[in-house]
């Protein structure tokens, strides 16, 4: 094969010349008038008096709420496009929002998503996700926006390590440590001059209405206070009226701001004056428009469809899209995609608080109850399509006016839930805080099969949580072993093994005291699993066996040939080959009986690699080969990277080392994509052993040391041995006269590793390595 195949990169996540260029700018502000000494100001940060570019590579945009922060941000942002060829980075972080803001691990998991990180790949640890993201920026020319940050700890993660992009933060707040610390420019913006608050009424009232008295139109702006969040609010009042004149609109305006005043003892003129603006506004609304703002504010989410917005006001569908529109041409709600709405977060707070003063408490609560329903429903179909061998969770019907979503396959429940992620985690907070502990637990149950297919670690170690702590209160000890079991699973998947056996351990301890023993013997399983990755292969035997032995009791025969799959790997890793395909073979006879193609495949796994061992090379082969093949079939990416570490084997053992790196580097790629970094490192070392044999031995080396430096990370000592032997003897195979002195220092460390395990595997490679070292010496 000419050239071979080579990986490109460092090994880093996505560290390739195909990054995608993210355009994630919202949409610029229709009628954006002046601001043109700040505009100016802002693109003097592009070019110095030198002429260099980004003089800064922070700016902050500070000032009052309403001010108009965001929209100078966004119009000046699509103005220098041009100078950020690699893409625009944006993020709403909400700091001041009634929710809770956020965070800067959600907005780096959401950052590396646009950077072309698959979900499942970004790293479960925000500083590793912090240094992918800066490894990411590095040498590349890209904006990044942080809207209405509250505070600099939701900034400084997100900030690039190297020169080149810009980061553009909207804040209430100086937010004075990123300018003492990180030297960030700041730009302090006020309320609008006279002319300038005239000229933004005029523009968005241009059209609609017969050219309003400039006197008149500044006395409107004065009672806005020159804010352009509470001009645009009045200017659509004024458009939807064509007819009432300015003076009307005026005592209006003037008559809600005297009852304002009257209710409040604040000395905040502005703050004031927005929301005698909001209310102006409010009560200008059709009763049941009114109605609908104020029970949106009880959303728990910032953003929603129109299928959530229903169920929570408890009407039609078609009825809420009409009421939405309402609110949206009020300029009270901003729809930011064709079905996607959200507050401003002054708005949002107004709405909430309309609805704690103005609805009856047993309303709110229904309302409340209703959504958080939608949510739990939806949950439950998005589980129906991308886990329905998961066993269902019986869930109270939903109240009346909640239609759930239905979707139509696995892809749409996977594109609804990253739509929803945030409102999700979100919702079993708003459970938890109101006291429904079975919704609170519930919905990360459902959701824990969905968090494990994309590795949504971030949402899962949250939502986790909560709903642990909520079947606790609840006193659910079937719920709480469930959260137990989907936390143990989390962790095992994101390598935290100790944490996992804890979980597992905790999981089993319920669901024996609740007598639940099909549930004890998926715990003794689940548990067998961790042991069997942390290579403790005899506690891994002692818990399949029992899972084996209660599942049979029970008659659960269905688990049986999984049971017999998982001793059969036990066995193998042990280096006892005949036992492990008596196992393997029984339990494949089941399998293909039953027709459970997956199991059938992994079973072919395990026989591959026994007969390899066992010298029958050409069966092994065919047995990996027809087990990739049921991967391809299923378009499961996840079996066919893991089985595609088998048939590479199986072709280094037949002599096709180039048909070997080809399927080496298609699982890197999938394990890449699906985050296995333990079996993308795999993938790794088995490229190196196939350089190895084409006599490249330096390539050979690099692919050696990537995978021992990973394994070193996930502290898998027996992966790390296998690593430093590859190495090894990729060094010594060029030497003249036996292997050098760093491929024997590498041995000596693999030795010190070995010491750590007993199995048959295990001696048998230190004898290997003690016959290379004698043989080196010699």
């Amino acid at each position: 094969m000419s050239g071979g195949v080579h990986f490109h990169g460092t090994g880093q996540h996505g560290a390739t010349g195909d990054t995608p260029r993210p355009r994630q700018l919202p949409g610029d502000v229709r009628g954006f008038v002046n601001r043109t000494s700040e505009l100016e100001r802002l693109n003097a940060i592009l070019t110095g008096d030198t002429g260099e570019p980004l003089v800064v590579s922070i700016c902050v945009i500070a000032g009052t709420a309403g001010a108009g922060k965001t929209s100078l941000a966004l119009r000046w942002a699509h103005q220098a496009q041009a100078h950020f060829p690699d893409g625009q980075l944006y993020v709403n972080l909400r700091g001041y929002d009634p929710g809770a803001p956020v965070t800067a691990p959600e907005v780096l998991h959401r950052f590396l998503l646009a950077l072309g990180v698959p979900s499942a790949a970004i790293p479960a640890d925000p500083e590793s996700s912090a240094a992918l993201y800066r490894s990411l920026l590095a040498g590349r020319r890209m904006l990044i926006v942080l809207d209405n940050a509250a505070t600099v700890s939701q900034v400084r993660p997100l900030l690039p390590g190297t020169a080149g992009c810009l980061v553009l933060v909207t804040s209430r707040s100086r937010l004075s440590g990123l300018a003492v610390r990180d030297g960030a420019h700041r730009l302090t913006l006020g309320t609008l001059a006279e002319p300038e608050a005239v000229a933004l009424l005029r523009t968005v009232t241009a059209g609609y209405r017969t050219e309003d008295d400039a006197e008149k139109l500044a006395e409107l702006a004065r009672l806005c206070a020159r804010l352009p969040l509470a001009l645009r609010i009045a200017a659509e009042r004024a458009a939807s009226r064509p007819l009432m004149s300015l003076d009307d609109l005026i005592r209006d305006l003037r008559d809600e701001s005297g009852l304002w005043e009257a209710l409040t003892v604040g000395d905040d003129e502005e703050a004031d004056a927005v929301r005698t603006v909001f209310a102006w506004s409010y009560r200008a609304l059709p009763a049941d428009a009114a109605r609908f703002f104020r029970l949106l504010g009880l959303h728990p989410g910032p953003g929603f469809g129109t299928s959530a917005a229903a169920a929570l006001a408890g009407v039609g569908v078609s009825r809420a899209q009409h009421l939405l529109d309402v609110l949206v041409g009020a300029h009270l709600l901003t729809q930011t995609a064709p079905d996607r709405f959200e507050f401003h977060d002054l708005l949002r707070a107004y709405a909430t608080d309309q609805a704690q003063d103005e609805e009856p408490a047993e309303a709110c609560e229904a309302a409340r109850l209703r959504v958080l329903a939608w949510y739990l429903h939806a949950a439950d179909a998005a589980r129906t399509r991308v886990s329905p061998a998961e066993p269902p969770l019986p869930l109270e019907s939903p109240p009346n006016g909640v239609t759930p979503p239905v979707f139509a396959d696995y892809d749409e429940a996977v594109r609804w839930y990253e739509l929803e992620h945030g409102n999700l985690l979100a919702a079993t907070r708003a459970a938890a805080d109101a006291g429904l502990d079975a919704i609170a637990w519930q919905l990360p149950a459902l959701l824990r099969p969905v968090h494990a297919r994309l590795n949504a670690f971030e949402e899962w170690f949250a939502m986790g949580h909560l709903g642990l702590s909520a079947a606790r209160r609840a006193g659910d000890r079937a719920g709480e072993a469930r959260l137990l079991e989907s936390l143990g699973m989390a962790c095992r998947q994101s390598h935290r093994l100790a944490e996992a056996a804890q979980y597992h351990e905790g999981a089993l301890a319920v669901r024996r005291e609740l007598g639940d023993r099909l549930a004890e013997a998926l715990s003794l399983n689940a548990l067998g699993l961790v042991h069997l990755r942390t290579r403790q292969l005899e506690a891994a035997k002692e818990r399949f066996t029992e899972a084996l032995a209660l599942f049979r009791e029970l008659g659960a025969a269905e688990w049986e040939p999984t049971m017999l799959a998982n001793l059969a790997t036990v066995s193998y890793e042990a280096g006892d080959l005949a036992e492990a395909s008596d196992f393997v073979r029984v339990a494949l006879t089941a399998l293909r009986e039953r027709g459970d193609e997956g199991g059938e495949g992994n079973a072919l796994r395990i026989l591959s690699a026994v007969q390899r061992e066992t010298g029958d090379i050409g069966e092994a082969l065919e047995s990996a080969q027809s087990a990739v093949e049921i991967a391809r079939r299923y378009r499961n990416h996840a079996w066919e990277g893991y089985w595609l570490l088998d048939f590479g084997q199986a072709q280094l053992a037949d002599g096709r080392p180039e048909d070997a790196l080809v399927s080496y580097q298609r699982a890197a790629v999938l394990h890449r994509q699906l985050g296995d970094r333990s079996r993308e490192a795999r993938a790794w070392n088995g490229t190196g052993e196939a350089y190895g044999r084409l006599g490249r031995f330096e390539e050979a080396a690099a692919f050696h040391r990537r995978a021992a430096a990973a394994h070193r990370e996930l502290n898998d000592g027996w992966q790390v041995a296998t690593a430093l032997d590859g190495l090894a003897t990729a060094l010594r195979e060029p030497e003249e006269g036996g292997a050098g002195e760093e491929a024997r220092r590498h041995w000596g460390e693999a030795l010190r590793v070995l010491a750590g395990y007993e199995d048959g595997r295990a001696a048998a490679m230190r004898t290997r390595i003690n016959r290379a070292l004698e043989a080196a010496e010699g």
